[in-house]
């Protein structure tokens, strides 16, 4: 995105249909991961429905819920001090794909580092004259935006979300959080530090259908959980080759590289292709993989688990193009205390042994639940929308919206369905993920002391270097 576009989530789409995936390859860093992060950025001189559903039914039709792209004026309206007229007033950093999602007709500030996903976003913009950028951090300096909306490719979330709160701005930033566990820590201290709010926009958690599959789990609706296993379709495309093309006039490709090693432009690394680098994006794992861990998360109650987890992970190369993440993947985390299994198949096309288009599968030690989706909707089983908690039954935490739920907590300083926190537990998960796959073996992890044990070569995954003159301290 220019420095946008988390774009393959759609606010109006939530069973994504088999997509033609397009996908560098980074060396491994050599920072050795403190716990305590010392961030401080800095970087060179500015520039300028509820059916009845049969599991037959469930497996055929996977409804859609819909979810505003546009969230009227009165939900931004605030008790207190911040903002004229009684309303927070938002500033939108990366203004393509999912970007143009998140900009309202009152939106006070828009950035991007392409004219053209500005120009769109502009056009969004009915009530007063907008503040325009292609340098995020003019943005963050003004007083008169109050919170940012962050929808850049994964590489800049860390620095963009760091800075943010820095300058007392609160945050909803797009999922993944973070493109390494180093910068994920960073932006949960920065977020702490500085006392701001930071939900991650993996907005499956504001979902009612996915509420009532955590509620029907956690209070013991399919037993004991023995094992989750979650799978997407994935057709990726193998076309990623081709000479260093010119920049385009519209386009600032040093910016929206950052923190990036250099390299030359291709329309196949940037925008929405930036997904299919590792060094920008991750892959499929942590792109959709992510908004299916969220739930996974949330439904076994594993948000704050601080014990071991082993990954181990396999899955096929392309064989051409610059695209270095895996085409087909497949990946297991074993848990313990209790013991349960983690599996994530990403299997390169439809695969018969899964049900519907993406989802997991729940298995417990007296039933199991199948939920499909998982990002702006899902849809669950018939016997989860119909469970009633019993007295002194679990019950959850219920956002109305994702939007209205990060709003809301900035006026009353609550914290969000899906904090900066969970979100780097979540994106943890899938990173993992990625390194035991680049090196090829079974790793553990210690959510605790967040380092891999025994594993100086993978401890060296936990962070990238950045390209000068980018670097961060809280």
């Amino acid at each position: 995105m220019a420095l946008a576009d988390a774009q393959s989530d759609h606010p109006h789409t939530h069973f994504i249909p088999p997509m033609r995936f397009l996908q560098r390859s980074i060396s491994p860093g050599t920072h050795d991961f403190p716990i305590e992060v010392r961030l401080r950025i800095t970087g060179g001189q500015p520039m300028d429905g509820d059916s009845k559903l049969t599991r037959r039914e469930l497996m055929g039709t996977a409804a859609s819920l819909g979810i505003p792209a546009i969230i009227p004026s009165h939900v931004l309206g605030r008790q207190g001090r911040q903002g004229a007229n009684d309303r927070i007033r938002i500033g939108v950093i990366g203004t393509g794909g999912m970007g143009q999602h998140h900009v309202a007709p009152d939106t006070v500030a828009i950035c991007d580092v392409d004219d053209e996903h500005l120009a769109n976003a502009r056009r969004r913009i009915t009530q007063g004259e907008p503040f325009m950028t292609k340098d995020f951090r003019r943005l963050l300096e003004r007083k008169d935006v109050d919170a940012v909306i962050i929808a850049t490719p994964d590489h800049w979330h860390g620095i963009m979300t760091v800075m943010a709160c820095q300058a007392g701005k609160h945050v909803m930033c797009e999922k993944p959080t973070a493109r390494t566990i180093a910068e994920g820590r960073a932006m949960v201290q920065a977020a702490r530090k500085y006392n701001r709010v930071v939900q991650i926009h993996a907005q499956g958690r504001s979902n009612p259908n996915a509420h009532a599959a955590c509620q029907f789990v956690r209070n013991g609706g399919i037993g004991t959980i023995k094992r989750v296993d979650v799978w997407h379709p994935v057709n990726f495309s193998t076309n990623s080759w081709g000479e260093e093309q010119p920049v385009p006039s519209t386009l600032d490709w040093d910016m929206w590289l950052g923190p990036l090693p250099w390299m030359p432009y291709h329309p196949l690394r940037c925008h929405f292709n930036f997904r299919w680098l590792m060094a920008s994006g991750g892959g499929f794992i942590r792109d959709r993989g992510n908004h299916a861990l969220s739930i996974v998360s949330w439904l076994t109650n594993t948000d704050d688990y601080k014990g071991l987890v082993t990954c181990e992970a396999k899955g096929q190369r392309h064989l051409t193009g610059f695209y270095d993440v895996p085409a087909t993947m497949e990946v297991t985390w074993q848990f313990r205390d209790p013991d349960w299994t983690l599996t994530w198949s990403q299997p390169g096309k439809p695969n018969p042994r899964f049900p519907g288009d993406w989802g997991a599968t729940y298995t417990g030690d007296r039933d199991d639940l199948i939920v499909l989706g998982g990002d702006g909707g899902c849809e669950v089983e018939q016997k989860a929308k119909e469970f009633k908690v019993p007295p002194g039954g679990v019950e959850i935490y219920k956002s109305p919206g994702h939007r209205e739920n990060w709003l809301e907590c900035i006026r009353t300083g609550k914290r969000p369905v899906m904090d900066v926190e969970i979100g780097h537990h979540v994106v943890t998960l899938c990173i993992l993920g990625n390194i035991a796959w680049r090196l090829g073996r079974k790793v553990t992890f210690d959510f605790a002391n967040e380092r891999l044990v025994g594993d100086e070569e993978a401890n060296r995954l936990i962070d990238e270097p950045y390209r000068p003159p980018w670097k961060l301290e809280v």
